[in-house]
């Protein structure tokens, strides 16, 4: 069983920036492909990036591309999201997601385990 708990969630004012760190209870956490999606109010979970399960290759959603950095540190279990240039759309609950194997899933009922979530709020 793999438990996902995420932080680094908050209020940011347009142009800031966040960082969130996703942190795994299981021992496996690198055999784990992981992703971050996030929900805007009303609106249906969406795929925002990807990193295998070495760090070797990431993916991005379009409208995060250049803004967004996906990483990972197997030997702390930890996955990180670091937002850039962060505009009012970007203003979600933020999840991670874990996918048993090596590659990136852009699904979400792809994913294996998800966290319970973490609000970023983007004030114009």
């Amino acid at each position: 069983q793999v438990q996902l708990v995420e932080s680094g969630g908050g209020l940011v004012q347009a142009g800031g920036s966040l960082r969130l760190s996703c942190t795994s209870s299981g021992r496996t956490f690198g055999t784990y492909a992981m992703g971050w999606f996030r929900q805007p109010p009303g609106k249906e979970r969406e795929f925002v990036a990807g990193i295998t399960w070495n760090g070797g290759s990431t993916d991005y959603a379009d409208s995060v591309q250049g803004r967004f950095t996906i990483s990972r540190d197997n030997t702390k279990n930890t996955v990180y999201l670091r937002m850039n240039s962060l505009k009012p759309e970007d203003t979600a609950v933020y999840y991670c997601a874990a996918v048993a194997g090596l590659w990136v899933k852009i699904v979400p009922k792809q994913y294996d385990y998800w966290g319970q979530g973490t609000q970023v709020t983007v004030s114009s």
